[in-house]
């Protein structure tokens, strides 16, 4: 199908729990259409939607695919266009509206949730930039497969964190009060898992309570991670003392977690991860349900962003 180049293809995730969604899709819709854009609209319809709309708008020519979602959305997204049948996948341009319970990514790149009409400026200005993508190999039996990710890998008590403060953000609807709840549920939850990591050639075989591997700043966890510099950043958190803890939260907020002494920090362009024992797993903050090894490498340059001025 021969789709014009300037035609942006958009995938719009609702903001789950929020009774405004249509509202709100209505205004960008009004907004693209008063500035003149060109676009072919789709509405995702649960999990796994937004992953296959993706990947038929890649194989379908466009050169614009556009997500108006969190990063979830966003995740699903740069999964069905990295498995994409498209020639040029590194050419397609990704833009965001970020409109998600979690918008970590986009605020990265000074990208509000609240300002739809300047992300949709941002993308008619079409600045772009080659980011890279985390890739992550597993295999089940016989079958082997591949995910990908953009913001960050967590295994253990980030990954529940994440999950926790999900549900808790569609509870409450406000970023704050979900952060301080979510909190307050694992503070006491310091459960170790012991892990088999092998970073930069040095095997790590300890009692962890929590990794982050992140292209980018990783929920605060990996803060001096770039996603356009070919490496991946690791924080590998161990058990804190209930006082190390709370100072560790602070830090956190403060995007100084590299400082706690719990805290160890690496740069590696692949980690190897051969156990990790009853340890939850996410990307970009969704789940992952397979089971180690895993080897975790860092594409460059592999996708393109839109970002703003």
């Amino acid at each position: 199908m021969a789709v014009e180049t300037n035609r942006w293809g958009i995938i719009y995730n609702p903001k789950a729990g929020s009774r405004k969604t249509q509202k709100k899709w209505e205004k960008i819709r009004e907004y693209m259409e008063e500035r003149g854009v060109l676009f072919d609209y789709m509405q995702s319809e649960g999990y796994g939607s937004v992953e296959r709309l993706a990947r038929m708008l890649a194989n379908n020519g466009y050169q614009t695919i556009v997500i108006v979602g969190g990063d979830g959305a966003i995740n699903d997204a740069v999964n069905g266009i990295m498995t994409s049948s498209a020639e040029k996948k590194d050419e397609i341009a990704l833009g965001i509206i970020p409109n998600g319970i979690g918008n970590d990514f986009a605020s990265y790149f000074g990208l509000d949730s609240d300002d739809y009409k300047e992300a949709v400026d941002w993308i008619i200005n079409r600045r772009l930039r080659k980011i890279d993508v985390g890739r992550v190999g597993y295999t089940d039996g016989d079958v082997c497969g591949t995910r990908y990710f953009i913001n960050a890998m967590y295994i253990g008590l980030g990954a529940r964190f994440v999950w926790i403060s999900n549900g808790t953000r569609r509870f409450w609807g406000m970023q704050w009060l979900s952060f301080l709840s979510s909190m307050f549920l694992l503070l006491f939850e310091r459960k170790l898992h012991r892990m088999h990591l092998k970073i930069n050639g040095e095997h790590i075989r300890d009692k962890v309570m929590t990794v982050c591997i992140g292209s980018a700043r990783g929920y605060g966890l990996t803060p001096s991670a770039v996603p356009y510099n070919g490496w991946l950043d690791v924080s590998v958190v161990y058990r804190p003392e209930l006082l190390q803890l709370l100072k560790g939260l602070w830090l956190l907020v403060q995007g100084r977690i590299l400082n706690a002494k719990v805290v160890k920090p690496y740069r590696t362009r692949k980690v190897k991860i051969l156990r990790a024992q009853n340890a939850a797993l996410s990307l970009d903050g969704r789940q992952l349900y397979h089971d180690c090894p895993l080897d975790v490498r860092i594409i460059p340059e592999a996708l393109t962003l839109i970002i703003p001025k």
